[in-house]
């Protein structure tokens, strides 16, 4: 078990960064791991429900990718302003506070401005839409208070003039196709400021086919936050800590996972944030998986015990990330490095729009 940041390093050509998504979901590469012997195999994703068995059960996350990226000019300077509107000030809100109104007008955000953002700034935005900054919290965060007519939902908003904030390391404006291509063909709860991109990969005729097979699937929400592209600064991981991410498991997915590890069936994980929402909603005195709302800090890495996961689909992330050490809890460092080392040689692509790798037993 390493404790040390640059354990979890490896180098990356710049060129295997997926720039823009294949023509078809599903046409991208699935990597095969086996966790007993770090075995690997190359294969297709569409060739996916063959690699399942038909009692496993696939849980996804149908958070939706929100159009939070606002770029605007502070009012009396013009100085630009770009703002990520990235949660509820309330605490007890959830992203449902997206479609509500006057309350859930006063959100926390992340900015970046010609010299800095002070409380008490006005910032203007197209579409008539203004914000004040209320509150700096550090770390880049602002608390930020929306103004707008009266019964105008914050979602309402951001469709009028926001963007959509693809990653930092897609080095390109987002166009037309990323409206559809960015989203899972099942996300339906707005509120993250990313895709759950394992999710990616997946078509309706490959569900359809899953279905077929015998895999049933469920879902849990939980939106992704800016804090899954932030680098981890500190060589000492004890001293990281995660941003704050809400996520919300349905009775129904509690139950049906909790009936698959009764009964000894495989619970595959669709992407880290599946695995995190699970893994922090398992009751600490029953081992069971809880239903409703939370929020989660789980930081899941070499050492950690996974209660609810067997297998874990995912895509190749970023050297040195959180995703990178999770999926090294899971698989072991030393696999896991071997497996991204492999994906390099053979030109596997990375990140959000690249490929992807199931890690199974």
């Amino acid at each position: 078990m390493s404790s040390r940041l640059s354990d979890y390093d490896f180098e990356l050509p710049e060129a295997q960064i997926a720039q823009a998504p294949l023509a078809t979901r599903d046409a991208s590469r699935l990597m095969v791991v086996r966790r007993s012997t770090g075995e690997r195999a190359h294969h297709q994703f569409a060739e996916l429900p063959d690699l399942l068995r038909p009692d496993d059960l696939l849980v996804v996350n149908n958070a939706r990718v929100i159009p939070a990226r606002l770029l605007g000019q502070k009012v009396g300077t013009g100085g630009r302003v770009e703002l990520l509107v990235v949660r509820p000030s309330a605490p007890t809100l959830t992203s449902a506070a997206l479609g509500e109104a006057p309350e859930a007008l006063d959100w926390v955000c992340l900015g970046q401005a010609s010299k800095g953002l002070k409380p008490g700034q006005s910032v203007a935005f197209s579409g008539g839409l203004t914000a004040e900054i209320r509150e700096v919290l550090g770390g880049g965060e602002y608390q930020v208070r929306f103004h707008a007519a009266p019964g105008t939902s914050l979602a309402a908003l951001l469709d009028a003039a926001g963007r959509l904030p693809l990653p930092p390391y897609i080095t390109r404006e987002p166009d037309a196709a990323d409206a559809e291509r960015y989203q899972t063909v099942y996300a339906r709860a707005s509120g993250a400021v990313a895709a759950p991109t394992a999710g990616l990969h997946f078509t309706e005729a490959l569900f359809t086919t899953l279905a077929a097979r015998g895999v049933r699937r469920v879902e849990v929400t939980l939106d992704v936050g800016p804090g899954t592209f932030l680098p981890v600064r500190d060589e000492a991981l004890d001293l990281h800590r995660m941003h704050p991410e809400r996520f919300t498991v349905p009775q129904a997915t509690a139950d049906a996972v909790n009936e698959a590890r009764a009964q000894g069936r495989r619970v595959v994980a669709v992407g880290t944030t599946v695995v995190r929402t699970l893994e922090s909603a398992t009751d600490a005195q029953t081992g069971q998986v809880r239903a409703g709302p939370g929020e989660t800090t789980m930081f899941i890495r070499p050492g950690y015990a996974f209660r609810q996961v067997d297998v874990l689909l995912t895509n190749f992330h970023l050297p040195r990330s959180t995703l990178v050490m999770l999926v090294s809890a899971l698989l072991g460092r030393e696999r896991t490095l071997e497996a991204y080392r492999d994906a390099v040689r053979s030109g596997y692509r990375f990140f959000s729009y690249g490929d992807a790798m199931l890690v199974m037993e």
